[in-house]
């Protein structure tokens, strides 16, 4: 098979594909399947039911233990350290391993530490020295001890920082000088175009702000329902899901948090932060909130009553939903 091989190298498997080069030191245990095209570097152990794909890197001094599996594309930096047992005792071996998987793209920086049990999600990053006790979602870039959520990655075609519109004038608008799909405040900013940010209109006198919307002047659809969410811990994340038919608007209104959008083609995000501030996503885009401020209360304005079958939960099933439907 075409591909080099360090004579230090002890490579007892067969299961490796064309392309791949394996480095000085390297010890391969025989039940390993090794794809094409990767590069393992010096000191590396991989035991007998590890599955490695297509085109990935793994740097020196890392261990990848039975249970591990590492999609393509992925990048694993030095001295990065997988377990598969989370009771480890001297002698005393566990029949069951507990299985820990690295998605499509994923990158895992220098000396992370990888809990049995997890999964990476696809293109996410770990950064170097991170903990990774939880699953890490799709695109999402973790840091810390224990791994937090930082930010999320970029789209392919650069992030955008968006700023939110202007405040609304001190005046109501005229409803009747708007006509659909118009909307007050309404702001194309975002690269995924369907979502929209909606800037609602405000008074303000000595009494305070006063903020409202109505249906067919301020709103994008007639709600049908609503929901606040609230009490989030900051380390925590909510969303993470598409609707098939369902329209919401978004509104922080107290505190502030991030929210994710993305139609699988592209991604933004922004920061809702006042509660004259509201973000659109309709049916077919991926919705994620986190980095809830300790105040936080977000309000959400649904088209439609609750509906468990209307939800995609897992993003690969979302990807492939919004492929078929771009024609890819």
């Amino acid at each position: 098979m075409a591909g080099y091989r360090h004579p230090t190298s002890l490579i007892a498997s067969t299961n490796i594909g064309d392309g791949t080069r394996i480095e000085a030191f390297v010890n391969i245990c025989e039940g390993a399947v090794i794809g094409t095209d990767c590069n393992i570097c010096d000191h590396v152990f991989i035991e007998n039911e590890v599955i490695v794909g297509n085109r990935v890197t793994i740097k020196c001094g890392v261990f990848l233990w039975n249970g591990v599996t590492i999609e393509d594309d992925v990048f694993i930096g030095p001295g990065v350290g997988f377990t598969n047992d989370l009771y480890p005792r001297s002698i005393v071996h566990s029949e069951t391993r507990v299985p820990t998987l690295v998605r499509k793209g994923a990158s895992i920086g220098a000396n992370a530490t990888i809990l049995a049990g997890v999964t990476i999600g696809m293109n996410a990053m770990v950064g170097a020295g991170s903990v990774v006790t939880a699953d890490v979602p799709p695109n999402a870039i973790v840091r810390g001890n224990p791994a937090r959520i930082g930010r999320y990655l970029e789209s392919g075609a650069g992030r955008r920082k968006i700023a939110p519109p202007s405040p609304a004038s001190e005046s109501p608008p005229s409803p009747a000088s708007e006509s659909p799909p118009s909307h007050a405040g309404e702001s194309r900013l975002l690269s995924v175009p369907a979502v929209r940010l909606f800037q609602m209109p405000s008074i303000k006198d000595l009494r305070g702000t006063l903020s409202f919307g109505e249906i067919g002047a301020h709103l994008p659809f007639a709600p049908k329902r609503y929901f606040l969410i609230y009490d989030v811990p900051s380390k925590d994340i909510r969303g993470e899901h598409a609707h098939r038919k369902l329209e919401q608007l978004l509104m922080c209104v107290a505190g502030d948090c991030r929210v994710v959008v993305d139609d699988g083609r592209s991604r933004d995000e922004v920061t809702l932060n006042r509660p004259d501030l509201g973000i659109y996503i309709p049916p077919m885009v991926w919705g994620i909130q986190y980095k809830y401020s300790h105040d936080a209360v977000l309000l959400v304005l649904a088209s439609e009553e609750y509906d468990p079958e209307g939800y995609i939960r897992d993003y690969d099933e979302f990807l492939r939903l919004t492929s078929s439907t771009n024609g890819h």
